[in-house]
């Protein structure tokens, strides 16, 4: 069985995701599919196959957060430190064609959210700046083309 890196607070969200599935989505499907039996006719009973619909991505989110989170490697990023780049890091880097900053964390697959600045292991930008430290340039093929990075400042939190 292959692990899963995470940080803490990743492996928290999906906890988190898992107990508000279990504890009150389960429950309130599980209702609403009571209450559409009760009006009778299933096989045009649109609320009951809506629900059944419902049910069924619930029951697999289920089931697919509780693998994620047997399999978890989980990394304490604040117990972490040093200035090379690698999993659980924050780091801040400059475009050195637009001289835009940004901010990004290297996480696991899972909890990876570009938007927040959570950078997947896996994406082309993480892979490009592990082991580099800062005054580092690096070159990232990315969807968009390519870019060219200076690393500015590496922190674990």
């Amino acid at each position: 069985m292959q692990k899963v890196p995470m940080t803490t607070q990743g492996h928290a969200r999906l906890e988190s995701e898992l107990k508000n599935l279990k504890s009150v989505e389960r429950p309130n499907i599980i209702e609403a599919i009571a209450e559409a039996r009760a009006h009778g006719d299933l096989s045009e009973n649109a609320e009951y196959h809506s629900a059944r619909e419902k049910q069924s991505f619930i029951e697999g989110r289920i089931l697919d957060l509780e693998d994620k989170l047997s399999r978890a490697e989980v990394f304490d990023t604040a117990k972490m430190s040093g200035d090379i780049i690698k999993f659980g890091a924050t780091i801040k880097v400059v475009d050195e064609d637009t001289d835009e900053e940004s901010t990004y964390q290297i996480v696991g697959e899972y909890e990876a959210d570009f938007e927040q600045g959570r950078l997947a292991l896996t994406a082309p930008i993480a892979r490009a700046l592990i082991g580099k430290k800062v005054g580092d340039s690096v070159e990232v093929n990315t969807p968009k083309g390519g870019k060219a990075y200076e690393v500015l400042e590496v922190t674990y939190r």
